[in-house]
This record gives structure tokens, C-alpha cells and sequence, in this order.
């Protein structure tokens, strides 16, 4: 299916271009979220004449990612679990959790946007979690999990 981006969208394109994508991932994922539009003749022409407001809106979402990154480069921040006499971790740190830290700071992130290297972490020490906050930013994070014995005494 043919489509119009009405975003940047890493590994796909740029706002505006018309790229080729498959039907499910048009219908189920691009249409829905906003992402795209099927590309007919009034759809690139009515494109053409919000061009300036989309590129002005996509320069808006950047320039509050650069703030959301300046926020965050270079932070660690500690997650406190009940961990066994091995090290590791009763459960898992999720990106949940980490959303819910950097929240406290007054940073609003979704859950989506947080990627480990190897998965949940479940042990203890320092781990890096990837926070892709725009296409084109992306900050790592340094978590510190602190065993719950640790923290008490």
C-alpha cells in the first residue's frame, strides 16, 4: 500500500514521503496512530497545503525531545527491589518502573520508548536502559538496583 508520511518515522522516511509499506502495518499501525495516510491524489494535495504546519509541528515535537534529553543526559537513577543473597532480583526492574523514576523528576516518558540490551533486568548493579525519546534522539540511562537489605542498614 502506497502511504504519505505526516511524520518522520526512523528506518521508514521523512514527513511527506511517499513510501510503500505492507497493508497490515498501513491499516494497523501507520493509519491508526497518525503516523501516515493512504496516498491518493487528494490526500498529497491536501498534504501539499499543510505542509508548513506539519514540518512547523515536527519541529516543535524535536525541539521538546532536545529538552526531555537535556533533562535526562548523563542521570542515573536508583530502583530499589528485594533481591536474594545472590544478587538477584525477586521479580524484575521493567520499564514501568523506570517510567515511574523519572516521573518523580518531572519527565514524562511512555513505556514504549524504554529498550533494554538484554531484557527486564533481574539482577543487581548497574545496567543501561536506551530511552528513544524522538526518532532522532535517542539517551541511555545508567540504573542503579540496589538490593532492599542494603538500603535499610
Amino acid at each position: 500500500m502506497q502511504v504519505i508520511l505526516l511524520d518522520k518515522i526512523s528506518k521508514l522516511g521523512n514527513l511527506g514521503e511517499v513510501i510503500r509499506v505492507r497493508d497490515g502495518y498501513a491499516r494497523n499501525f501507520l493509519i491508526p496512530q497518525g503516523l501516515a495516510k493512504r496516498a491518493t491524489q487528494a490526500a498529497v494535495a491536501e498534504f501539499e497545503s499543510r505542509r508548513n504546519e506539519l514540518e512547523k509541528l515536527a519541529e516543535k515535537k524535536l525541539l521538546e525531545a532536545k529538552k526531555i534529553e537535556s533533562g535526562l543526559k548523563g542521570k542515573s537513577i536508583d530502583i530499589i527491589q528485594k533481591a536474594g543473597v545472590d544478587g538477584r532480583l525477586f521479580g524484575s526492574v521493567t520499564s514501568q518502573d523506570i517510567v515511574d523514576n523519572i516521573l518523580k523528576e518531572g519527565i514524562t516518558i511512555s513505556r514504549s520508548q524504554i529498550s533494554f540490551k538484554d531484557g527486564p533486568i533481574k539482577s543487581l548493579g548497574q545496567h543501561l536502559a536506551r530511552i528513544a525519546i524522538h526518532s532522532e534522539i535517542t539517551v541511555e540511562l545508567v540504573v542503579n538496583v540496589i538490593s532492599e537489605n542494603q538500603e535499610n542498614s
